[in-house]
């Protein structure tokens, strides 16, 4: 198989831009470096494509090496024919190799394997071979009688033709797949509500799949996340699962696919073989098949959505500046509260108990008040957890009554509880307990996302459906994948940095993350990229792929605070030279540098200066904004100084939202009050709206419509809708 050009007509994209990919993942390139630094090698292929291809290289990879298995194994058999080879190297599918393979393939003792041993198999290949026989049959099977072999009775004889038979075309790889296609195409997937008898095995969970109790939807109409609740329903003992399907049709099927004439002398027996060997040997894989294979799309798009949902939150705008009041609200063990300065250094904390069961209102608000005052506290950071909104009510009235010159914003506190038992929690903060880490950690959110949500594991950060049930080594690696796209997309101050967000810079290991804290506390601040060389365990080849996104603000080369990588300072400095300018104050320049290129003609450039135009089109954009974060672009959150009730709710009220999650069904959108949103897929738009990612992420500030409030059951329908 040639392996690039498979992937080029998938992608569709050139064969010489996978070939040209392969072979830089091979020299140990990474994929955010040569999606910003080998744009003229892939013809300026994006990271999604690069991560397609490292996807499909792998699977056709571990394709190629279970294909060489097989054959040598049925080459062993002496069973390997030119045409079952020629079949084996075409197939495309893992699951059509091992349909292949499968009459080949060493199995315990069956009812065929038995029939065999008793020498039935001739017996079995005369009823498939002679449709048109015209004489006695019970003389023939009278012939395979033999009771020494423990055939007694010509009835034996052939139910172990029959049994043969059943085996031949259960093994049949088009039988298979012709099989599998039949159900996806027009099977149902019908669940009912579990046998009662089930109830001691669902340890007392509250049963909340009653719209699945009696549910029907075609396999190919299905949405992944009613697949995906199913599929947990059945697990959990509350549901019971099957599959409806048009039986005669599909028997239908097998028997054309599998006999090459109309009709035989012994159509009677051949039906009631080819309803065994559904029944019996095939339906029992080719359901598994069919379910794996449906929840294994449902999976991808669940973690699709999360990935996209997980990398808007990693991307959402640091907010600088601010000394920044973090509380992790709670009842009985109290909120807790910590005050950290501008830099994200910790400064002082404590608990206080404003809510029931104790009920200290009156002497928290005064710790509070005293943390804002103390220490200039511009914005407070209140976890969404339990008793957040019972806590933004007691912050909203503190700020109303003392006048206070302070905001304050709902935080996303998924994950927090993880980090604060954490060794890298106790390691950044060894004399605090557990309980008081967490309060930091909301506070740092706010203060710079990206650096405090990369400590956590991005499963724990909660913006998905169904996380806990989907492929998690599939979900490790595509959230795995958005940090990273995002760490090296936004940049890393190289002297600010922890460990933890630098393990994801290309090029870097936990190891050499390490190793540049430990430089910078030993030696100081870095003032250039080329010290980094200097650091334990960083070779050429770590070096060239993560010097571009380290940067150094404020160090010996301007150059040094921008993406543009050492490789091309020579190429840069020669850029300058022509506009004749220096590289000192870098950011004054950039303007005229491309009002030049742009006369000169950005290819004439580039070859008078010996680089490519993708690559000197980069540095123009970096020469024009250096330093620059590029989360300045996405918006602001929402700060609030009051809060609202559900009781102040009214249909037709027209709000600001913060976009919290988004899911195949619509988008969960807080408004300010304790509950959030609902707004529904058929309320974003007034046009059909396929998936909501099309038009909303994570984080974004919306304006909707209250379309009703049910406060019983806290419930909160909004619409986007402009004529509501």
């Amino acid at each position: 198989m040639n392996i690039p050009l498979v992937i080029a007509k998938e992608l569709n994209i050139q064969e010489k831009q996978v070939t040209s990919v392969i072979n830089l993942f091979g020299e140990g390139a990474t994929v955010p470096f040569v999606a910003r630094y080998r744009k003229e090698h892939t013809g300026g292929l994006d990271e999604d494509y690069l991560r397609q291809i490292e996807d499909r290289l792998s699977y056709l990879t571990i394709l190629e090496e279970r294909k060489q298995t097989v054959l040598k194994s049925i080459e062993e058999q002496g069973k390997l024919t030119d045409e079952l080879r020629d079949k084996i190297l075409a197939a495309v599918k893992l699951q059509e190799v091992e349909d292949l393979y499968l009459p080949y393939k060493p199995k315990r003792k069956t009812r065929g394997t038995i029939a065999k041993a008793k020498g039935l198999e001739p017996l079995a290949l005369f009823i498939l071979e002679n449709p048109n026989f015209k004489k006695n049959f019970d003389e023939v099977l009278a012939q395979y009688v033999n009771p020494d072999l423990g055939v007694n009775t010509i009835e034996e004889a052939l139910q172990g033709a029959k049994d043969i038979i059943a085996e031949m075309i259960s093994e049949t790889a088009e039988v298979r797949q012709a099989a599998r296609e039949f159900l996806l195409d027009d099977a149902s997937i019908v669940s009912s509500k579990a046998d009662t008898k089930k109830e001691e095995l669902r340890a007392n969970k509250k049963d909340v799949y009653e719209v699945y109790h009696n549910f029907s939807c075609q396999l190919n109409k299905i949405k992944p996340y009613q697949l995906l609740a199913i599929n947990r329903g059945e697990k959990e003992f509350f549901l019971k699962v099957i599959l409806s399907y048009d039986k005669p049709g599909i028997l239908n099927t097998i028997f054309d696919k599998y006999f090459s004439y109309d009709e035989s002398v012994f159509d009677e027996i051949l039906n009631e073989i080819v309803e065994d060997s559904f029944s019996r040997l095939i339906y029992p894989s080719i359901e598994r098949d069919v379910r794996n294979q449906l929840s294994e799309e449902a999976d991808l798009h669940a973690i699709e959505i999360f990935a996209a949902n997980l990398r808007q939150l990693l991307l959402q705008p640091p907010i600088n500046s601010k000394n920044i009041l973090g509380i992790d609200p709670g009842f009985y063990s109290g909120s807790k509260l910590a005050v950290i300065d501008t830099t994200g250094k910790y400064i002082e904390g404590t608990t206080i108990y404003p809510h029931p069961p104790q009920n200290r209102s009156a002497e928290a608000k005064k710790i509070l008040l005293d943390l804002v005052k103390r220490y200039g506290v511009n914005l407070i950071a209140i976890g969404n957890g339990t008793a957040s909104r019972e806590t933004e009510l007691l912050i909203a009235d503190l700020i109303k009554e003392n006048k206070l010159d302070c905001h304050y914003l709902i935080v996303n506190e998924a994950g927090a509880s993880v980090y604060s038992a954490s060794p890298l929690a106790k390691e950044e903060f060894p004399e605090l307990e557990a309980s008081q880490r967490g309060n930091i950690s909301i506070a740092r959110r706010v203060l710079d996302p990206l650096a405090e949500l990369v400590k956590i594991d991005p499963k724990s950060i909660g913006v998905g459906l169904y996380q806990h049930d989907v492929d998690q080594k599939l979900l490790l690696k595509k959230l795995d994948d958005v940090v990273v796209s995002c760490v090296n997309y936004v940049g890393v101050d190289v002297n600010t940095a922890s460990a933890s967000l630098l393990n994801y810079v290309s090029g870097l290991n936990k190891r050499i993350a390490n190793n540049v804290v430990k430089y910078r506390e030993k030696l100081g601040r870095f003032s250039n990229r080329e010290q980094l060389m200097e650091v334990s365990g960083m070779g050429e080849k770590a070096f060239e792929q993560c010097a571009g996104f380290l940067k150094i603000p404020n160090g010996e080369n301007p150059l040094d605070n921008t993406f543009i990588h050492p490789e091309s300072y020579e190429a840069t400095t020669k850029l300058l030279k022509l506009c004749e300018l220096s590289t000192t104050h870098i950011n004054e320049k950039g303007n005229l540098v491309e009002l030049f290129v742009k006369n000169k003609g950005t290819q004439k450039v580039a070859e008078q200066i010996g680089i490519g135009e993708p690559t000197l089109i980069d540095i123009l954009e970096n020469l024009k904004k250096p330093g620059r974060d590029p989360r300045e672009e996405m918006p602001k959150p929402i700060l609030r100084s009051d809060v609202l009730k559900m009781e102040d709710l009214e249909k037709g009220m027209k709000l600001k939202g913060t976009v919290r999650n988004v899911v195949d069904f619509g988008a969960f959108v807080d408004i300010g009050v304790k509950q959030d949103g609902l707004l529904h897929i058929s309320q974003i738009a007034n046009k059909y709206v396929k998936n909501p990612l099309e038009l909303l992420k994570v984080g974004d500030i919306i304006d909707v419509t209250v379309l009703s409030v049910d406060i019983p059951k806290q419930r909160i329908a909004l619409s986007m809708i402009s004529n509501m």
